[in-house]
């Protein structure tokens, strides 16, 4: 069998929107926060692990443990 090398899939997403997904998280600490606020534009995990800087296994090893942490009550006075 021969060996063919295929081509690495790239990002189909214009690179506008992979710019203002990063400067949408530029503020933000962790993957977690950044993961959440990217989910918004509806990216793909391989988007926003281009964005991030981070492997598509972290972002979504990230998106779950989001979804596991209760959630933070605020106290109104």
């Amino acid at each position: 069998m021969a060996n063919i090398k295929t081509k690495p899939k790239t990002s189909e997403t214009s690179p506008e929107i992979l710019m203002l997904g990063y400067l949408c998280i530029k503020g933000a600490d962790n993957l977690i926060e950044k993961v959440n606020i990217l989910d918004r534009f509806g990216l793909s995990d391989e988007d926003i692990a281009i964005i991030c800087g981070s492997a598509v296994q972290s972002v979504r090893n990230a998106r779950q443990q989001s979804k596991n942490k209760p959630v933070e009550q605020t106290i109104r006075r």
